[in-house]
């Protein structure tokens, strides 16, 4: 199963902004979000860990990214940051669609034999699981539980609900 990596307003603004210089700088950042300069700071990275935007070192003059002793590195909007938001290389608008970034979930799985773990097998049986199952698998409290369950769609698992007599059932949508 895969995580989609979504692109928030901010992830947007910061795309577009670079897509409409010649340069393609990611920095200095647009002046709507000028006031959100934490906020930005942890969508850099985020940018570059999903390769929509690119290091470039040896940048001279104009705004840093980083730096690195006397090397200095900035972030520029690549090919797949401008699909990501419908633009091609030349500024105009693309003819693909914008592109679904998906993401591995191989960081985000459970210890085996961890309680998340428990709740998933549970999940994943083809009777799936009701809360007061999950409950007693793990120990947790049924609102611990439920929070469990939207954690795990967060991360990328598609939870269906379902009927099992009068009770409310959960399963992991496999392929979705």
């Amino acid at each position: 199963m895969a995580r989609i990596f979504k692109l928030d307003d901010l992830h947007l603004i910061l795309l577009s902004t670079a897509a409409q210089r010649d340069d393609g700088n990611v920095l200095p950042v647009a002046a709507t979000i000028s006031d959100q300069l934490e906020r930005v700071a942890k969508a850099l990275p985020a940018l570059l860990k999903h390769r929509l935007v690119d290091e470039v070192v040896g940048l001279t003059t104009g705004p840093v990214w980083r730096t690195d002793g006397d090397e200095r590195f900035a972030l520029v909007v690549n090919d797949a940051g401008r699909a990501a938001i419908g633009v091609s290389n030349n500024g105009g608008e693309s003819t693909t669609p914008a592109v679904e970034l998906v993401e591995p979930l191989s960081t985000d799985a459970p210890r085996t034999g961890s309680k998340s773990a428990a709740v998933i097998a549970l999940l994943q049986r083809e009777q799936g699981a009701i809360l007061i199952e999950m409950v007693e698998a793990t120990g947790w409290l049924p609102h611990t539980t439920r929070a469990a369950l939207t954690g795990l769609r967060k991360k990328g698992h598609a939870i269906a609900k379902g009927k099992r007599g009068d009770v409310t059932c959960y399963t992991i949508v496999v392929g979705a």
